[in-house]
C-alpha cells in the first residue's frame, strides 16, 4: 500500500500527560497503576488519569460534559496537536478534514450517574443529563469536531478493544476514496462502572498490577485514555512535519467466540500476515511487536502463538499494558503512540511486572528495556467478538 504519514499526534493515559512524560514513564519503567477506588470498586489495580475531575471544557456546547470528552479534550490540548491542525485545517479547509475515532464505551459513566439520579415518581433522569453528547457512541468524534472547529464526514469505530486501531483502517479509505485530505484518527476510553464490574464478574480483573507474559499472570488491570494522531498523504502539505510512516495493515474477524480468543489463533495470524503483506514487508523487517498482551491466560498465549507462528522467535515482542492498564477502545491509538515514540527514542519497551516470564512462550519476550533504534515496529489490538487489527509504522 502507499504509505501515509503521521504528522502530528498526542497522548493522555495512567503513564503520563503528554508525549514528554509518557516518554519518561515508559524508559524509567515506572508503572501508571494504582490500586482500585473508582465507580464503589474496589478491587485490583486501575490505570486512573490525574486531573480529569478538575479539568474543564471550554469553547463547546455544555452538554459534552462528561470524563470521556474531558479525557479526549486534555489530549488535544497537549503535545501542540490543537495548533497542528489549525494548521492542517487552514491548508485543506475545515470541510476536507475528517474524523475518524475509536471508543468501546464512549461517556457511559454519564449514564451511570444519571440513572443513579433518577427521580424515585417521575421516572426521569436529571434534566441535565445529555445522552447524544455524552454516552452516545458518536458523542466522541461530534465533541472533537466541535472542539477544533472541523466540518469534515465524521465516523466513530466501536469494535471493542480493537477500535482505536481499526480507525485507521476507516480513515485510509476514506482518504483513498478523496472525501477528505486529512484525518484526526484515535479514541478515548475512561473508567466507568460497567467495565469495571463487567470485567470482575468474568473473573479477569487481576488482585495485583496485571503482568502480561508472566508465568503467574491472573488477569487485567483496567485504564483509561486517549490518543489522536493527523493523518494525511505523504507530501500533501510540503511544511508538514512528518513523526512516522504508517506503512500497512491487517483486519480479521474470526468470530470464536463473544469473550474468549481462538485458542489456534487463527485470525491474529492472518491480520499480522496481511499486515505484513500491505507493507510489503518480511516478518525479519519488524523490528518490534507491541502485544496487544492484555494479561489474562488465554489472551496472552493465544497472542504468543500467532506471533510465533509469523515471527518465530527473531523478533523482539512485548506489552506495554504494565504502564497504562488495558485501556479497551483507547489501547490501539494509545500504543501506537508509544511505538512512535520507542521509533524516535531508540529503545523497545519491555514487558512491566513480570517475574518470570511464562515458559511455556516461544516468542520472544522481553522484560527489560532494549536500547534499540527500531525503523518498523508492528502494534496489534485484538478485541471481544474475534475481531483482529494489526497496524505497521515505520520510522520517519
Amino acid at each position: 500500500m502507499k504509505p501515509l504519514v503521521v504528522t502530528s499526534g498526542t497522548v493522555v493515559s495512567a503513564a503520563g500527560h503528554g508525549l514528554a512524560q509518557t516518554v519518561l514513564s515508559l524508559k524509567e519503567r515506572r508503572s501508571g497503576l494504582t490500586g482500585c477506588d473508582f465507580a464503589g470498586v474496589t478491587e485490583g489495580f486501575i490505570g486512573r488519569v490525574p486531573g480529569i475531575e478538575q479539568h474543564g471544557l471550554t469553547a463547546v456546547n455544555p452538554g459534552f460534559d462528561c470524563r470521556n470528552n474531558r479525557l479526549a479534550d486534555m489530549a488535544l490540548m497537549s503535545d501542540g496537536f490543537f495548533d497542528a491542525v489549525m494548521q492542517a485545517r487552514a491548508f485543506y479547509g475545515a470541510d476536507r478534514v475528517a474524523v475518524v475515532l475509536g471508543t468501546s464505551t464512549s461517556g457511559i459513566l454519564s449514564a451511570e450517574e444519571a440513572y443513579a439520579a433518577v427521580d424515585p415518581v417521575a421516572g426521569m433522569p436529571p434534566d441535565s443529563f445529555d445522552q447524544a453528547r455524552t454516552q452516545d457512541l458518536f458523542a466522541l468524534p461530534r465533541f472533537v469536531a466541535s472542539r477544533l472547529g472541523l466540518e469534515g464526514p465524521l465516523l466513530c469505530v466501536s469494535n471493542a478493544c480493537a477500535s482505536s486501531s481499526r480507525a485507521f483502517v476507516d480513515a485510509r479509505y476514506w482518504l483513498e476514496a478523496g472525501l477528505c485530505d486529512a484525518v484526526v484518527v484515535g479514541g478515548a476510553d475512561s473508567l466507568c462502572g460497567m467495565t469495571l464490574r463487567g470485567f470482575a464478574s468474568l473473573g479477569l480483573i487481576a488482585p495485583d498490577m496485571t503482568r502480561p507474559c508472566d508465568a503467574r499472570r491472573n488477569g487485567i488491570s483496567i485504564g483509561e485514555g486517549a490518543g489522536f494522531v493527523l493523518l494525511e498523504r505523504e507530501g500533501a502539505r510540503p511544511d508538514a512535519t512528518v513523526m512516522m510512516r504508517w506503512l500497512g495493515y491487517g483486519v480479521s474477524s474470526d468470530g470464536h467466540h463473544m469473550s474468549s480468543p481462538d485458542p489456534q489463533a487463527r485470525g491474529a495470524i492472518h491480520a499480522m500476515r496481511d499486515a505484513l503483506a500491505h507493507a510489503a514487508l518480511e516478518p525479519s523487517d519488524i523490528d518490534y511487536v507491541n502485544l496487544h498482551g492484555t494479561g489474562t491466560l488465554a489472551n496472552d498465549a493465544m497472542e504468543d502463538r500467532a506471533v510465533h507462528a509469523v515471527f518465530g522467535d527473531g523478533v523482539p515482542c512485548a506489552s506495554t499494558k504494565g504502564w497504562t492498564g488495558h485501556t479497551l477502545g483507547a489501547s490501539g491509538i494509545i500504543e501506537t503512540l508509544f511505538s512512535a515514540l520507542m521509533m524516535r527514542e531508540g529503545f523497545l519497551a519491555g514487558c512491566l511486572n513480570v517475574g518470570t516470564p511464562d515458559p511455556a512462550f516461544r516468542s520472544h519476550v522481553l522484560t527489560a528495556n532494549l536500547e534499540r533504534m527500531p525503523k518498523a515496529i508492528m502494534s496489534n489490538a485484538f478485541g471481544f467478538g474475534g475481531t483482529n487489527c494489526s497496524l505497521i509504522f515505520g520510522a520517519a
